[in-house]
């Protein structure tokens, strides 16, 4: 006789049958009951394996949106637990020979946001080794392909690098484009070319009559027609593998009219907020807003610094208004509101902490300054891509605050302790010729840094160029 159906595809009027479907079914639903009980024990055996008591709201970053909300004596529970250690040998600052390796013990937390909760360790470099490998290789092989343009073209003043000294809080723009005239990077070959630069200088167009800031999204949207008309090259990649350079604030509204070219180019700019919807963190890159100078930055020691922290500035942003309003009037920390009667210099050297505080943008020359003069910088600035966020770990030599935690910043700073902040201050000593301009390039410099930056956005693969 014929074998009957199996009980999924058919059901039989038969009691037999019916019984044998009744069974399967329980057994149906039951086996993944079973499933489900197993896999929930097992992982709840894990996570009492592996946690420890009270661990998890250590775990808690203080950039969380209920952050404001948490009482100040809960200082302690916003703040990451850490617990790693990490090999550095970092070159002196006077640019000697790398130091002999040493390896690091756990260090206390810092308040931080942004890049989320990641550990924390005393090096500079989040993989220094890494680092020098690759600035070899960056060294021997990056070559950048320069647009032409003489002397004579109608806009020469803002597509070449200035006869004279850059100054001014916009400078950084004209010093990059300066050293790399002068460095070994420059090719004449666009074949053995990584990067192609549109020379183009925001600063300069924006004080141009004939262009001014509402004519410099028309000004590189036709540069950009030209560029990809009369050269092989930008049509290759879609420009992937071209990039420009602007300080001022300006310089994020320039793309406005080259849509697609805004997605593809590199976009390397003081104005690198996660907020702005142009800039694409790990595609473009942060630089650094540094007012150049010439001295040599005094090596003041932490002990001699008697205030805890200070700031001055123009109230244009709601973060510095709301800064003022709670420690406008306080005695350990200075925030002024306009100029200072006195020198600028003193009062960082002064301090112990430099505060950083979102202006018009995110990015302000306050970073270096602080840096410059030995001064911990306190970054009080919600979604800023940090410059040189790739390569330097930015918790080892500076404080990153959410604008929330405002009125908790005194007690952030005073539960930083002595020798904490003698770590932070030896770092920022560390990493301050990183942040300096030079007249012709010097290794290790911002110039080089930024480079490094292009290096690592480079295209893996080269596109041969069509004859």
């Amino acid at each position: 006789m014929p074998q009957s159906p199996l009980p999924w595809r058919s059901f039989s009027s038969s009691t037999s049958s019916s019984t044998s479907s009744s069974n399967w079914f329980r057994g149906l639903f039951f086996i993944p009951t079973c499933l489900a009980l197993n896999s929930s024990i097992f992982i709840l055996f894990y996570i009492s394996s592996t946690s420890t008591p009270n661990h998890f709201p250590s775990q808690i970053p203080s950039h969380f949106p209920d952050s404001s909300s948490r009482p100040v004596s809960s200082l302690n529970l916003s703040i990451t637990t850490l617990r790693v250690s990490q090999k550095i040998s970092l070159q002196d600052d006077n640019g000697g020979p790398p130091l002999p390796q040493i390896q690091t013990q756990p260090f206390s937390p810092l308040p931080s946001f942004g890049r989320g909760s990641h550990e924390q360790t005393e090096g500079v470099f989040h993989d220094e080794e890494l680092f020098l490998e690759d600035y070899k290789e960056m060294n021997k092989s990056f070559k950048i392909y320069v647009y032409p343009h003489k002397r004579s073209d109608p806009f020469a003043r803002s597509l070449l690098p200035e006869d004279f000294e850059p100054h001014g809080n916009y400078a950084s723009e004209s010093y990059f484009k300066k050293s790399l005239f002068k460095s070994h990077f420059i090719t004449n070959d666009p074949k053995e070319a990584d990067f192609f630069f549109l020379p183009f200088s925001i600063t300069g167009l924006r004080n141009d009559r004939r262009v001014s800031v509402s004519g410099i999204p028309n000004f590189i949207r036709d540069y950009i027609f030209d560029v990809s008309h009369k050269y092989p090259y930008w049509n290759r990649t879609g420009g992937a593998d071209h990039f420009y350079v602007a300080c001022h604030s300006v310089g994020r509204s320039a793309m406005d009219k080259s849509s697609e070219a805004k997605s593809s180019i590199v976009q390397v700019v003081c104005s690198s907020s996660y907020f702005l919807t142009g800039y694409i963190s790990h595609k473009d890159a942060a630089l650094p807003q540094i007012w150049p100078r010439k001295d040599e930055p005094p090596n003041l020691a932490s002990s001699k610094r008697t205030r805890l922290a200070f700031f001055a500035g123009a109230m244009n942003s709601p973060t510095r208004q709301a800064l003022i309003q709670v420690w406008g009037k306080d005695s350990e920390i200075f925030a002024y509101s306009g100029r200072l009667k006195t020198p600028y210099a003193d009062e960082l050297l002064r301090s112990k902490f430099c505060l950083h505080v979102k202006g018009f943008e995110v990015n302000t020359a306050r970073v270096g300054d602080s840096i410059f003069y030995g001064c911990v910088p306190v970054i009080i600035a919600n979604y800023y891509d940090l410059p040189f966020g790739d390569i330097l770990n930015w918790k080892s030599f500076s404080v990153v605050v959410t604008t929330s935690d405002i009125p908790r910043l005194k007690e952030i700073l005073k539960g930083i302790n002595d020798e904490q902040y003698a770590r932070l201050q030896s770092n920022v000593l560390k990493v301050r010729r990183h942040f300096k301009w030079h007249s012709s390039p010097v290794d290790y410099d911002t110039f080089h840094m930024v480079m490094y930056q292009l290096w690592l956005r480079r295209t893996s693969v080269r596109l041969p160029l069509l004859d």
